[in-house]
């Protein structure tokens, strides 16, 4: 077996590995001592022959996504140990043996030292998302630990990449089920069953990193009246009804969400009487709301997928949040999110700031929301913190 291509950093480009951050950008790079295809494995180095890891080599801006920091041979046992300490760590906080939680997440790429892979569990029904070519490459040795960590668990193992992966070199890897043992089930959340269609839906199926803050807009829903804004396919709405609210509006430009959405409303036992799906633009529903609701969700998707658009992403946030804080009823309870890594936490806040500012009415930060605890961030990696949110209490104009 030939030995790992060897990448050369500059000088004082070894820091950020020496403080255990995971990524290798292209522009660290002096020299590479060889030719690697995406998603070979190669050995990183200082530009003192000091040896820094070993990882995934990639095109683009990020060059290596690091798999580990000391000696390693990349093989089935170490893909083994890896996804074994993933659903370990689910098994400690309660997940993978929940009589009222059947979805979560198993592996979050940099947060269990994964780069490039996430894995979540749909009630027997595995959905693999590659953002690495190195990762997709070992997708057999992958799901053999995954068997292997999970025994008896797993139906079904489909891949839904072909949005997420970089180019490679021509090969067309298409979405599609390894293999499937029965039709995808309904899942559980917190005892809530929610219809899930990870062939075509957003993300993986369905926004497994919400769950904690669905609980969050239950416990403020009673007695109020709800507008679910970007509502995909009804689970904040499920959660306040549950919660108590008179009735719930929910709002999504996609009819597909929008008729699925209705599905799981029914399917939890509530009617027609306490909500409507309203397939409209968000933005446009917002122009005249005015006391109409007393607990308004915004949930959009990335308003910024990369660092460029950071900018027109906030004027966004600002634009939307100003519309629902003027016109909430006052009293009123504005749960809010951004799910763009490329958007702060400090950033978000700033941005929602600006628009409460704008309206002239007062505003309570009541909660800070993030992402649950199957979506865990390494400290070496703080841009793994992508998903965060705000619970403001709107009070009348100052």
């Amino acid at each position: 077996m030939a030995e790992p291509i060897k990448i050369i950093l500059k000088s004082g480009k070894e820091q950020s590995l020496k403080r255990l951050h995971p990524w290798v950008f292209s522009g660290a790079i002096k020299k590479i001592l060889g030719r690697p295809e995406e998603g070979d494995i190669v050995t990183v180095w200082s530009n003192k022959d000091e040896y820094l890891g070993t990882g995934h080599y990639q095109g683009g801006s990020i060059a290596v996504r690091m798999l580990s920091g000391t000696a390693t041979v990349v093989d089935q046992d170490f893909w083994d140990r890896r996804i074994q300490q993933a659903v370990s760590y689910r098994d400690r906080i309660g997940l993978t043996n929940n009589r009222e939680t059947n979805v979560f997440r198993i592996i979050n790429a940099e947060g269990d030292r994964l780069p490039g892979l996430i894995a979540d569990y749909y009630n027997g029904t595995v959905v693999l998302q590659f953002h690495s070519a190195g990762m997709r490459r070992v997708t057999e040795q992958i799901v053999k630990a995954l068997q292997g960590a999970m025994p008896g668990m797993i139906t079904a193992v489909y891949i839904k990449s072909e949005g997420t992966l970089p180019h490679m070199a021509g090969k067309s890897l298409p979405d599609g089920y390894l293999y499937k043992e029965q039709e995808q089930k309904p899942v559980m959340e917190y005892g809530n069953t929610f219809l899930v269609d990870c062939e075509s839906g957003q993300k993986t199926g369905f926004y497994i990193d919400q769950r904690e803050n669905r609980k969050v807009v239950e416990e403020h829903s009673s007695g109020r009246e709800v507008l679910n804004l970007f509502g995909y396919t009804g689970a904040f709405s499920v959660y306040a009804l549950r919660g108590g609210a008179l009735r719930v509006d929910t709002v999504d430009s996609s009819e597909r969400a929008i008729k699925m959405a209705e599905q799981n409303v029914l399917l939890n036992g509530y009617s027609g009487a306490v909500h409507r799906a309203i397939e409209a633009d968000a933005f446009d529903y917002l122009e005249d709301i005015r006391d109409k609701y007393d607990l308004i969700i915004i949930d959009p998707p990335a308003f910024a997928k990369h660092q460029q658009a950071l900018n027109n992403a906030l004027q966004g946030y600002k634009r939307i949040n100003a519309k629902a804080i003027e016109q909430i009823r006052p009293g009123g309870i504005l749960v809010t999110f951004s799910c763009s890594q490329a958007v702060s936490r400090e950033n978000f806040r700033k941005s929602v700031f600006a628009a409460a500012a704008g309206t002239g009415r007062a505003v309570r930060i009541i909660r800070q929301l993030h992402q649950p605890p199957d979506h865990p961030v390494s400290i070496y990696h703080p841009e793994g913190e992508y998903l965060k949110g705000l619970v403001l209490y709107v009070g009348d104009r100052l």
